[in-house]
């Protein structure tokens, strides 16, 4: 005796995996796409690094070069544990 499954002729994976072939071997249908809104764009062109902060970072980049660059350890640790105390 034989049992047939409800929709039994739509389970062909033979037939799924011919079409997934079909549809890889046609590239034109599936392309990956970008959008960038108007505001985005708008935000890149518009947005100028302060001309003071652009000085002290290449000026930081001059002393990190030439070794210059020093570290306040204490300083640095005040902060981390200040950070971490006020968010709890």
């Amino acid at each position: 005796m034989k049992i047939n499954r409800p929709n039994h002729s739509q389970l062909n994976p033979y037939q799924k995996q011919m079409n997934k072939q079909v549809e890889a071997k046609n590239p034109s249908k599936q392309q990956d796409k970008i959008e960038i809104s108007k505001q985005a764009k708008q935000m890149q062109n518009t947005e100028k690094a302060d001309p003071a902060r652009e000085k002290l970072i290449n000026q930081i980049k001059i002393d990190v070069d030439t070794g210059n660059y020093q570290v306040d350890s204490k300083a640095t640790a005040k902060k981390m544990i200040d950070f971490w105390s006020n968010k709890g």
